[in-house]
């Protein structure tokens, strides 16, 4: 059974980018290529249990098993060696990626306090979009008398395209909740 955020893609946002940028060659309409979530921990080398428990909860997150990224050089005013174990990485394509983004979109982000819609500012001009998350019990599947402490996370869409506003309109017909917008309810029948 195909994801139910892919599904929305085909029916829903191919036809409304065609339509909008005028595609005649459907490979040229913009689609997402990968997430990635990265989470860094400043006191992971002197806190072994709190960079096992980033690994736990972003598999529990991701169904994914994530890599432990270590130091690329040395800095002595951090006390940090090259190799130091400094965080936690997972990268989603195909069906995992369309499945975590229809619970962050659907789930997770609703759940933020305050929440006044995401910033469509935070393009990298080559079409990516990034968005940091503050709390990682935002997610339904973390339990949160299980967390040891409370971290944030960079979460990153990656899409096919190089232009910001291409990959805007993707992100908008994908339901992305952006500042100022209603967004687009993904199973909704127009």
């Amino acid at each position: 059974m195909e994801p139910r955020l892919l599904r929305h893609y085909r029916t829903h946002a191919v036809p409304a980018l065609s339509e909008q940028f005028g595609y005649k060659n459907p490979h040229r309409i913009p689609r997402i290529t990968k997430v990635t979530l990265n989470v860094g921990l400043g006191e992971a080398p002197k806190n072994q249990k709190l960079l096992d428990s980033v690994v736990e909860e972003l598999g529990v997150i991701t169904g994914q098993r994530p890599i432990v990224t270590r130091a690329r050089k040395s800095i002595s005013n951090f006390a940090l060696r090259e190799g130091m174990p400094i965080g936690a990485a997972v990268t989603l394509r195909r069906r995992r990626m369309y499945e975590f983004l229809d619970r962050l979109v659907s789930m997770a982000i609703p759940r933020i306090r305050d929440f006044r819609g995401l910033p469509t500012r935070a393009f990298d001009g080559r079409g990516n979009y990034t968005m940091g998350v503050r709390e990682q019990i935002i997610f339904p599947e973390i339990d949160y008398d299980r967390v040891g402490q409370i971290h944030g996370m960079n979460i990153t869409v990656v899409t096919s395209t190089d232009r910001d506003d291409e990959a805007l309109a993707l992100l908008r017909e994908m339901g992305f909740p952006f500042r100022g917008e209603t967004p687009v309810i993904i199973g909704q029948v127009n």
